[in-house]
């Protein structure tokens, strides 16, 4: 398409929006042009934002409801960590006394300036109408700034009721400056995206190492009680639940919340009450720990393996990324109740228990957790510790399939099947390909490390990483979105930045020790986003500069070999600005065109939904007796496709109510053309002293316009109906991607066989938007990247 013609397409939009808001205005078809009022504000403050569940509509039983089942899903993670942060943080045993203080006083400002005040307090109001993650953060960023490396924006999608409304502040200079060096760096554009694929890739791999060090540790517990308990018969009950545990997971978190949330209260329950029983019995004066002073004088002692000593610390804070991540499962405030009014109590007195047992006994500080526990309740406390273990498992295993499907619909994960498990709560899901990938990892990563330690390790980089690429991309929202005072942001950097900064150094020491294998697993799945993004990239770019011309689209359209047939036709591409190439390949082998066809771009927006009377833009492609259009369908990416009612049916509604509107559009654009062109000023003032008859004249006049053009649109209605009732035939352009010649060994290694390879094992299009296959017809074309 040439510039000229982009221009005058560009400009006839905004004619069109501008008469669109008048006949909103008068309610013509108030029904089809409503619009949706968005409660989504930003502000100075770091406002509530409209989300999935939105805590304002919802009443307070529902958010109580939410708040009970969310300690079954979020909290096993940190709620577990007790048994095994001790051990982890004192490695080579207690050599002070005092130490137990400094550690247990890190425990306490570390628990409560990343878990409670990062995330429950601030990261938690970082979401995307609902949902959490890393993409969510990402997607943020892209509607405020021009980042995405995809160019398929629309001047339409923000007016989407959920997109953004900005109000004036006094700090728009700096959030523009912001912007700018974004939009105008490719390198930053870049950076951001593979700093969202780490992320996830991170998260990805706490949704393996959590089973793995949760349910080794718990089951431990049973060499306190027998010494005929081996190694070897531990590792094996590890697998068999974590087994099971993974089997379950196809039942929903729904169902799944609701059974493990008891159980969890309880642990919660009884870790406070075992705290307080040793803080009473041991040491009550451990309470002044409090004072920072004590972590002072622990690295005045200890100077580097105080240092060191940071990675198993840090582990008090695992799982809280699963705060966020599974945020669209539940609501803001459901997750600050339950973190607030029993998971932060209960744990920090856990600690401080267990910190008073070692006070007296230093010896046992490799099985602190289980050797403070008193004899009468030790096996009661052993069946729910490992019940417990198995539910923080579930934690981060709902976050890993939240993440991926927020990735797979921005285009930077392969096709999976998207299940939803809940018709009573969105955003709940299960993905049975990663259900199972991430069961062969768990049992591979057990039986091959068949250790709490280094298992450890590994998991304390992957949680820093994780903590520490939020807050890089929550500064970035602070400035350029909320928009606060340049102070606070400075404020969290130096405070919460530097404390992630000094942990990340810290597990990092620890690499060679089974840290690696975060990183292996980060590189697997980086390698695989990256591969899929770049070779998606490279077709969308490919189809855009080789897309039909309008010329070209009316010359095929007016050919006369070609036939009509009686049905309605869907031809399916990615490509959102304009007509595929993969069309002239389909027009020269097939001659025929169905009496009613409609060009279908499936397109993901940077929110996480979209109302579906607002899902569907069309476009009429001249000339308008063939009836052929242009669609494009908008989902955000958290949204359900084809559930509720066959997407071809929601579509033809849509086309249906497009043509009234478009009619009366056009009607209304020429009525303005032609008072524009054919009467001045003068001649108005001339008009208003017409006589009475002539006004009753055009009155009846235009009752008989109207009459037509009602007809008119039942006519073209019509057409639509009889091709809809005669049927409705898939049209999927589908081009193989190959690497051009004269490529590069790396570039056809990539494309002709990682990404192909992909494709080939993955789930096609018509599998993901449940397209009938007797009513498919599958259109090739070979595309030289």
């Amino acid at each position: 398409m040439s510039g000229n013609e982009e221009e005058e397409d560009v400009i006839n939009e905004v004619r069109q929006q501008e008469v669109i808001k008048e006949l909103k205005e008068k309610k013509v078809s108030s029904q089809k042009l409503r619009v949706y009022e968005s409660d989504m504000e930003e502000s100075d403050d770091i406002s509530d934002h409209h989300n999935g569940h939105n805590s304002k509509d919802l009443k307070w039983p529902v958010i109580l409801n939410l708040a009970f089942q969310s300690i079954g899903v979020v909290y096993g993670d940190i709620g577990t960590s007790p048994l095994y942060v001790y051990a982890s943080t004192f490695t080579d045993g207690i050599k002070h006394n005092d130490d137990i203080l400094g550690v247990l006083s890190l425990i306490y400002y570390t628990l409560t300036l990343i878990p409670l005040i990062k995330y429950v307090f601030i990261v938690l109001r970082a979401n995307d109408n609902g949902e959490g993650g890393t993409f969510a953060l990402y997607s943020l960023i892209c509607r405020y700034a021009k980042v995405s490396l995809i160019p398929n924006q629309q001047v339409e999608d923000h007016d989407v009721s959920n997109y953004r409304l900005q109000l004036p502040n006094r700090r728009q200079k700096r959030a523009s400056w912001l912007m700018s060096k974004l939009e105008k760096s490719n390198f930053a554009k870049s950076l951001l995206l593979f700093a969202t694929m780490l992320g996830t890739s991170m998260v990805i791999g706490d949704g393996v190492l959590t089973p793995c060090i949760s349910v080794l540790s718990a089951v431990g517990g049973l060499q306190e009680a027998t010494s005929k308990i081996t190694d070897d018969l531990i590792v094996w009950i590890s697998v068999a639940i974590l087994i099971l545990l993974f089997l379950i997971q196809r039942f929903g978190t729904d169902k799944v919340g609701y059974t493990f949330s008891p159980i969890l209260c309880f642990w919660f329950v009884l870790i406070f009450g075992i705290g307080i029983y040793n803080i009473l019995k041991f040491d009550p004066s451990v309470v002044k720990a409090i004072n920072p002073m004590y972590i002072i004088e622990y690295f005045r002692r200890n100077k580097k393996e105080a240092w060191m000593s940071l990675g198993g610390v840090v582990l008090c804070t695992t799982g809280c990324e699963a705060l966020f991540a599974d945020l669209g499962h539940f609501t803001v405030r459901s997750i600050q109740i339950s973190m607030c009014c029993l998971t932060y109590p209960a744990i920090v007195l856990a600690y401080t228990g267990q910190a008073a047992f070692l006070r007296k006994n230093n010896e046992l500080v490799g099985s602190v957790f289980y050797s403070s526990i008193p004899k009468a309740m030790y096996w009661p406390m052993f069946v729910v510790a490992v019940l417990a273990a198995i539910i923080a498992s579930q934690a981060m295993i709902s976050a890993t399939f939240s993440i991926i499907q927020q990735s797979l619909s921005l285009g930077c994960f392969p096709r999976v099947k998207i299940v939803h498990t809940s018709a009573k709560y969105a955003g709940q899901v299960y993905i049975p390909e990663i259900n199972y990938l991430l069961m062969l990892s768990c049992v591979g990563v057990t039986l091959g490390f068949r250790t709490t330690a280094k298992i450890g390790n590994a998991y304390g980089i992957a949680v820093v990483f994780v903590m520490t690429l939020t807050s890089s991309f929550l500064v970035l929202i602070m400035i350029m979105i909320w928009k606060i005072h340049i102070i606070f942001a400075i404020s969290y950097i130096v405070i919460i930045g530097a404390l992630e900064f000094l942990f990340l150094t810290s597990v990092l020491y620890k690499f060679d020790q089974g840290g690696y294998l975060s990183l292996v697993f980060a590189t697997v799945l980086i390698t695989i986003m990256f591969v899929w993004n770049n070779v998606f990239r490279g077709k969308y770019y490919y189809e855009l500069e080789h897309k039909v011309s309008s010329n070209k689209l009316k010359e095929i359209l007016y050919d006369t070999k070609f036939c009509r047939i009686p049905r309605l036709a869907l031809f399916y591409s990615e490509l959102v600005h304009g007509i595929p190439p993969i069309f002239k390949h389909y027009a020269a082998n097939v001659p025929a065109l169905h009496s009613v066809f409609i060009f279908v771009s499936i397109k993901t927006l940077p929110i996480s939904k979209v109302p579906v009377e607002e899902r569907f833009l069309f476009r009429r492609i001249e000339p308008k007796d063939l009836n052929v259009f242009r669609c494009v369908v908008r989902y955000g990416y958290t949204d359900v496709r084809n559930e509720q009612e066959p997407f071809e049916k929601i579509l033809v509604e849509r086309l249906k109510e497009f043509i009234s509107d478009d009619f009366w559009l056009s009607q209304r654009m020429l009525n303005n053309d032609k008072e524009d062109g054919e009467v001045n000023d003068e001649m108005k003032q001339v008009e208003e002293i017409k006589e009475e008859e002539t006004l009753s004249d055009n009155e009846d006049v235009k009752e008989v316009e109207e009459v037509k053009g009602r007809e008119v649109v039942k006519r073209e209605i019509g057409e639509v109906d009889k091709a809809w009732n005669s049927g409705v035939v898939h049209l999927i352009g589908e081009g193989e991607v190959v690497a051009s010649k004269g490529a590069s060994i790396g570039k056809r290694i990539l494309i002709n066989y990682v990404y192909n390879f992909l494709t080939r094992n993955l789930r096609q299009s018509n599998e993901v938007f449940d397209i009938p296959h007797k009513r498919m017809l599958k259109v090739g074309m070979i595309y030289e990247l």
